[in-house]
């Protein structure tokens, strides 16, 4: 079973910029479609960008624009550049590798003035 660590959340003001990175561990990271999901206090887990092994992308239409979901599969991490984030951006983000699934730990980002 991969396993998976998110790194990169903080406090940033409204209109700032975060990314976020997951290490996953094994060598077959590779042939995994990853992608990153958040949760708001109260909410469902929803999809936010996610990354196949071929490199297409798809976003939540919410983030598209503002955020780019991009992998290294040779440092086995898939990254995600947020930029011009917003108070509803606010939530705790996760990192999912599939076939799996697997699931990391979360990294809270929070978007307060």
């Amino acid at each position: 079973q991969v396993q998976l660590v998110e790194s990169g959340g903080g406090l940033v003001q409204p209109g700032g910029s975060l990314r976020l990175s997951c290490a996953a561990s094994g060598s077959l990271f590779r042939l995994y479609t990853m992608g990153w999901y958040r949760q708001a206090p109260g909410k469902q887990r929803d999809l936010v960008a996610a990354i196949t092994s071929g490199g297409s992308t798809n976003y939540a239409d919410s983030v598209k624009g503002r955020f780019t979901i991009s992998r290294d599969n040779a440092k086995n991490t898939v990254y995600l550049q947020m930029n011009s984030l917003k108070p509803e951006d606010t939530a705790v983000y996760y990192c999912n590798a599939r076939p799996g699934p697997a699931w990391g730990r979360g990294t809270q980002v929070t978007v307060s003035s």
